[in-house]
């Protein structure tokens, strides 16, 4: 058979070199199987007979387990058991192996479910794959086509003499079309005038990657810029806030003051009070400027505030428990001299 081909093959040839001093051959061949590995609905109808048959499978090693079963039984019983008993076990076991290979033979067989099933899933995909093949051929002018996959032995073919690709592309446009508006159509049919171009020039198709590839390179250099951009709003927003909690915990702080009385030692006491707050604050300023220099982050600005703030609190708190302490002392030696004076008078 593939004698007579190759026979065929060359008087067409031969037929053709009359016309070859016009135009040159075009020859292109497919790979069959590469094209129905990229199609979806075949991948589909295949995924779900490989299902099938896991399960025909599962059956028969169900029954090849039950078998064993009848046979490890017969083989432990055998002493105990009579002639006609063990002849008709025997039949029994016959009869189930022909049952399971009739079953085997049925699914796997060379005519069974599985070939049947797989000639039903393959033979639509096929004629769409041939009546694209032809719509290429004849758009394209190409006077061969032929299939890789098949009994037609190829001993080097060129790639750019593949049309699986455009094949699958057509295919695909196929399904693509039943879905699209008018619009989405015409821009189909200009992206698919710009594919073509691509599959009849390889230098055009050089030139589209190149394009492809800085187009990425552009989108990922925008994206870059949008995450650095995120980021610094991210760092602002976080700065801002920080700085809010900052002003929020000056707001909500209280500091004690002395309570002021009518007596002029007091008074000056609490005038010292303050002059050594004052001072507190004017030596604390610079310290905390310089830490304010030295730490970019705002928010350890803001922790280093907030305690030189609770360090100050804690001093003027001191202040005044030492104030009202030397109140008491001298109200109670007041007390004292006043109680010795009137015993010195009585």
């Amino acid at each position: 058979m593939r004698k007579q081909f190759l026979f065929i093959f060359l008087a067409l040839i031969v037929a053709n070199t009359s016309q070859a001093q016009t135009r040159t051959t075009r020859i292109g061949y497919i790979d069959m199987e590469y094209i129905l590995e990229n199609v979806s609905d075949y991948k589909e109808a295949k995924a779900q007979l490989e299902l099938k048959a896991q399960k025909w499978k599962q059956e028969i090693e169900a029954k090849k387990l039950a078998i064993s079963t009848i046979k490890e039984g017969l083989k432990a019983e055998r002493a105990l058991l009579t002639k006609e008993l063990i002849d008709e076990r025997e039949t029994e076991i016959k009869f189930l192996e022909t049952e399971m290979l009739d079953y085997q033979q049925k699914q796997f067989g060379s005519d069974g479910n599985l070939m049947h099933q797989k000639a039903a899933l393959v033979k639509p995909i096929q004629d769409q794959v041939f009546t694209a093949v032809q719509d290429i051929a004849e758009a394209k002018n190409y006077d061969f086509v032929f299939d890789k996959s098949s009994d037609l032995t190829m001993l080097f073919s060129n790639k750019r003499f593949d049309i699986s690709d455009q094949v699958i592309r057509v295919l695909n446009r196929t399904d693509k079309r039943e879905q699209l508006t008018k619009k989405q159509l015409k821009d189909q049919e200009a992206k698919e005038k710009v594919e073509n171009a691509i599959d009849e020039n390889p230098a055009m198709a050089d030139r589209q990657k190149a394009l492809d590839d800085k187009r990425t390179a552009r989108e990922k250099l925008i994206e870059d810029r949008r995450l650095e951009q995120e980021a610094k709003k991210k760092e602002y927003d976080d700065r801002r806030k920080a700085i809010a909690a900052e002003r929020e915990a000056k707001k909500n702080g209280t500091v004690s003051e002395p309570a002021k009385t009518t007596t002029t030692s007091e008074t000056a006491k609490t005038d010292a009070v303050k002059t050594d707050a004052t001072k507190t604050d004017a030596t604390a300023k610079p310290a905390a400027t310089t830490t304010e220099t030295t730490t970019d982050p705002a928010v350890n600005k803001a922790e280093e505030r907030q305690k030189l703030y609770e360090q100050r609190k804690k001093e003027l708190e001191e202040r005044r428990k030492k104030i009202i302490e030397e109140r008491e002392a001298a109200k109670k030696a007041k007390e004292a001299e006043t109680q010795k004076s009137n015993t010195t008078n009585n």
